[in-house]
């Protein structure tokens, strides 16, 4: 999570688009958790 920040703050560009770059990835990784969800994956203790 650090490592994700450090490399947010050294890129160009304003704090807003700092902001929305970071709403994306949050907003493709519960998109992406939905799908999952409702595809019936099971990732319980078993599934590993």
């Amino acid at each position: 999570m650090t490592a994700i920040a450090k490399v947010l703050s050294r890129a160009p560009g304003t704090q807003g688009e700092t902001l929305q770059t970071v709403a994306i990835f949050c907003g493709v990784g519960l998109l992406a958790s939905l799908l999952l969800l409702l595809s019936g994956l099971d990732s319980s203790a078993g599934f590993f």
